[in-house]
């Protein structure tokens, strides 16, 4: 297989998914047709997730195909991988290890596609919260291009024991894993004897003045409410002027107050503010989401925490001292700019978006910062300098 083979696979992949996304989405134009045994695929694998996860309703399994479908064409690969010097490794793919999150729907797919672009072997430790959806791709990858039937592997690469390993660590070249707090730390001794990619919890926030217009605070609340608030990518804290009135924060958020309708959320809703209560802890409620005042970044489900700022420098400050607890930051162009002139911290420069664009990643926009294809090649290119210097 040849990068091109990979790039047009994807591709193939992506002209399929996009045609069932029209057919979800009642849309008309130039769009492959889907043959109705496929289509029916789909609608099954959707039905499956929910059953398996209630928080993976096909709503927010929709929403997360189409906020990633730009992904899956050829442009957009070629314009994504441009700038790299791709050694693609084809018929000598070293095994690269992912352990996948489940927070969200498809959480890890941005993993498996780096590995499969760089010729790599996938060797894919699935979560339990999303097996049926990231099953269902990597067939759908391998009915795209078969050479990755043998290419792709899924196995048990972490079982939480650091004892032993149904897949043997030693024959792996590198891993990415993906969890929280504390399973990364399990992951940086079970795996600290190869080259990783560990990441931990992190969430994200918004920058409000005031000045935001009722269509920003509508597309806040697409921030906030996306796949009921699970993912990192989620805004779980906002910071705010002394001067600011959440009035009309509540009005433009009410059109996503049926999430109170899901049992799993409106749960969590009434057991957080029923603890919020008993703690005396003073909160703002419009009866589907808790406001609390808390320097804390990570927030529980249902509820946002915010927190006041004097200024835009004294901010910006406090944001860089968090900037390992933040996969981005939302605010309006003004904000933006007037911060990245006090913001020092390279990292934190590249997590800005606009309100409503947080669960709209691009191919470039890795997890935490940490460009998997550039640590992918790498690996390569150290595995060939140690290849070249046994057989010197």
């Amino acid at each position: 297989m040849t990068f091109e083979n990979a790039i047009e696979s994807i591709d193939r992949f992506g002209s399929e998914l996009r045609s069932y996304l029209s057919i979800c989405q009642n849309m008309g134009g130039n769009v492959k047709s889907l043959s109705a045994h496929a289509k029916q695929q789909w609608d099954n694998v959707l039905e499956e997730a929910e059953k398996r996860n209630g928080w993976f309703t096909r709503e927010n399994i929709i929403l997360s195909l189409t906020n990633l479908s730009p992904w899956f064409s050829a442009d957009a690969l070629h314009n994504w991988l441009k700038p790299y010097n791709i050694s693609f490794r084809g018929k000598n793919p070293l095994n690269i290890g992912i352990i996948m999150p489940g927070n969200i729907p498809f959480a890890g797919l941005h993993d498996l596609l780096c590995v499969l672009l760089t010729g790599n072997k996938p060797v894919i430790k699935l979560s339990g919260s999303d097996t049926a959806l990231m099953q269902f791709i990597i067939d759908k990858l391998k009915e795209a291009e078969p050479e990755w039937n043998a290419l792709m592997c899924r196995k048990d690469l972490y079982n939480g024991n650091s004892s032993s390993a149904p897949f043997p660590v030693k024959e792996l070249d590198a891993v990415i894993a993906t969890g929280s707090n504390n399973s990364a730390k399990h992951f940086e001794y079970y795996f600290k004897n190869i080259p990783s990619v560990i990441r931990r919890n992190r969430n994200s926030a918004a920058v409000l003045d005031g000045s935001e217009t009722e269509d920003e605070l509508g597309m806040l609340g697409r921030d906030i409410f996306s796949y009921y608030g699970l993912g990192c990518r989620n805004i779980s804290k906002l910071y705010i002027p002394y001067s600011y009135n959440f009035n009309s924060f509540f009005r433009n958020i009410e059109k996503y107050g049926s999430v109170i309708n899901h049992h799993k959320y409106a749960n969590n809703y009434l057991y957080n503010r029923t603890v919020f209560l008993m703690d005396g802890v003073k909160f703002s409620d419009n009866d589907f989401l808790l406001l609390v005042e808390n320097p804390a970044i990570t927030s529980p489900c249902a509820t946002v925490y915010f927190e006041y700022y004097t200024d835009l420098p004294a901010l910006a400050n406090h944001l860089c001292g968090e900037s390992e607890k933040i996969q981005c930051i939302a605010c309006n162009e003004r904000i933006k700019d007037e911060l990245l002139q006090y913001i020092m911290a390279s990292a934190l420069k590249r997590v800005f978006v606009n309100l409503g664009q947080t669960q709209s990643p691009a191919l470039t926009d890795y997890a935490d910062g940490k460009d998997v294809i550039e640590f992918l090649l790498n690996i390569s290119k150290a595995t060939i300098k140690k290849h070249k210097a046994k057989t010197a």
